[in-house]
């Protein structure tokens, strides 16, 4: 343990500085959700700061895991990462100031100021969009040794850019609550704040775009983590084509789902009350998947063989 963590803290520095700035708030908005009464949007007004301290705290952890499996340093990674850092930062002093202020942080126009700070976080998300993708291209370009790694480290760079793109629904017209000095919205066919799951908040009553976003997201250690597992399981049962296949039909399936959570939530539908069509595709998508997986590990060869031939 002690090993690895030192290892971990010569990964990309910056992102490491960031990811301990960020578990050490994720502590304190802990804390504030605890002892803080105030309540903000139907939530407790520290749970945001809490859910963004640890979503970063995993992101920026895997990102820089990622750039370390890289066969060689690439400074165009390397910026890009400390750009990722700095657009991160950005978005979390707005969204901790608010707090702060006692006022939201996201759609909120009601102020010149409020507007302005809503303005610089969409421009620091577009910003670490990009250089996401740069980090992406630079993976592509730069191929690391073990091909399954490979295959799961860009699929779920891939797939987290899909995730960040389906949040851009919250921000379009269609998604106008019709409050004066709202611009925006995460749920879809009833006002946010209302009846939510327990500590996630995903709304219970209507459709909610975040659980696409998240789902999308965490694609990023998703993958990763199967391409472990299949390694460590499947690694002298399986060849190594055939594990990259599984892999792919995984990073696929993930894909579609999160397009199904999206479109789910774009029909004003709850996630745990689907209708009969949300169940025909979820049942497609499971169908295909198996079916996929299975005729991957038909054709499956043993490593001993592969290594023959």
């Amino acid at each position: 343990m002690t090993t690895a963590l030192h290892r971990a803290a010569h990964w990309h520095r910056p992102l490491m500085v960031f990811v301990s700035a960020m578990a050490v708030l994720a502590v304190v908005a802990a804390v504030g959700v605890l002892v803080d009464p105030r309540v903000l949007t139907g939530a407790p007004i520290w749970l945001k700061p809490f859910k963004f301290a640890v979503s970063f705290v995993l992101y920026g952890t895997t990102l820089a895991w990622m750039l370390s499996l890289l066969p060689r340093r690439s400074r165009t990674a390397e910026w890009a990462g400390t750009t990722i850092v700095a657009m991160s930062l950005v978005e979390m002093v707005v969204i901790v100031g608010q707090v702060l202020r006692g006022t939201t942080s996201h759609y909120n126009e009601t102020t010149p100021l409020n507007a302005a700070l809503w303005q610089v976080m969409g421009a620091s998300i577009m910003v670490l969009f990009i250089a996401h993708f740069v980090i992406g291209i630079v993976v592509l370009r730069h191929p690391i040794a073990d091909r399954v790694a490979a295959y799961a480290v860009g699929l779920g760079l891939g797939l987290s850019l899909l995730g960040m793109l389906v949040a851009v629904p919250m921000v379009l017209p269609s998604q106008d609550p019709g409050i004066e000095g709202i611009a925006g919205a995460h749920s879809v066919g009833v006002a946010d704040g209302g009846p939510g799951l327990p500590l996630i908040g995903w709304s219970t009553t209507g459709g909610d775009l975040r659980i696409g976003h998240f789902v999308g997201l965490h694609a990023l250690q998703a993958l990763p983590i199967l391409a472990m597992l299949l390694n460590r399981f499947l690694g002298t049962r399986l060849d190594e084509r055939s594990r990259v296949r599984l892999l792919v039909v995984a990073g696929g399936a993930y894909g579609v789902l999160t397009m199904l959570l999206t479109w789910q939530a774009l029909r004003g539908q709850p996630l745990l009350r689907p209708d009969a069509l949300t169940l025909a595709a979820v049942a497609a998508l499971v169908v295909t998947t198996a079916t996929a997986a299975g005729l991957v590990v038909a054709r499956r060869r043993r490593p001993e063989l592969a290594l023959a031939a």
